[in-house]
């Protein structure tokens, strides 16, 4: 139980790794504020609370500084205060050679993967200040080296300076920022895609060899489980880390960054 009253925002927690970050956390006894721009957010919500678990879902656009504000502010409405912020906002749109990309593509995947991090710290770190103690935990990539993935690669190349960054901006006011690198992460087909059109032969090729890449480049061979990615999230917000900061952690298998 160790987040037992504290007061925890997870974005991106509808699905995949943040979902399951949520779930865990309230099973540690956190007070969750779950946050994405899909309804099937609210599914979480009731999960959460017929187990027993105290939550409260916001729906959002995080890609834009108004809506890191707003949740920000409903969950101090809601609590009175954040003791843990856990950006998992992110993921790749397209795979592909970065020769094939067209500009608005480029765009997206920074929006995607960078700015819902940055406006989520920028919007929190405030509050932390004021109350001079807080934990950030950034879901970074193992992907900032990888094939078919530049534009995706280059966002999470800024989560991982941001983390850095800020951790020492902000260290002495009790505030720790820290990232996790997942690999490449199994989980169940996403009920909402991030590219809801269908692949070409070409894209099929592509996404196949980011799939081959990955699993060839770990020393596990394998793509991790979910359970396996939020362990070490839920270890660097907690207090057991309490004397780490401004790292970037690897949950790839061995595959160097």
């Amino acid at each position: 139980m160790r987040f037992t009253d504290k007061v925890i925002v997870v974005t991106g927690a509808a699905q995949g790794i943040g979902e399951g970050v949520a779930r865990r956390a309230a099973s540690e006894g956190g007070l969750l504020v779950i946050a994405d721009r899909s309804e099937l957010v609210r599914e979480v919500e009731d999960d959460i609370a017929k187990a027993g678990g105290i939550v409260r879902a916001f729906i959002t656009d995080l890609e834009n500084f108004d809506g890191a504000q707003s949740l920000i502010d409903f969950a101090l409405n809601q609590f009175g205060r954040i003791d843990v912020l856990i950006n998992g906002v992110g993921g790749t749109i397209w795979r592909k050679p970065y020769e094939h990309y067209q500009a608005t593509e480029i765009e997206a995947e920074i929006r995607r993967s960078l700015f819902p991090t940055l406006w989520c710290c920028r919007a929190v770190i405030p509050t932390m200040i004021e109350r001079g103690d807080g934990a950030i935990v950034n879901i970074s990539s193992n992907a900032v080296r990888s094939i078919n993935r530049v534009p995706y690669a280059s966002a999470k190349g800024g989560v991982d300076a941001l983390t850095a960054s800020l951790a020492f901006e902000v260290g002495e006011y009790g505030i720790r920022v820290i990232a996790t690198a997942p690999g490449g992460t199994a989980a169940p087909p996403r009920r909402i895609p991030r590219n809801t059109q269908p692949m070409s032969e070409d894209e099929q090729r592509w996404h196949q060899q980011t799939v081959d890449q990955t699993t060839n480049s770990t020393f596990l061979k394998r793509y991790s489980t979910i359970d396996e990615q939020v362990g070490p999230i839920l270890f660097a917000a907690s207090d057991d880390a309490g004397y780490m900061t401004g790292a970037v952690l690897p949950v790839s298998g061995g595959d160097s960054r």
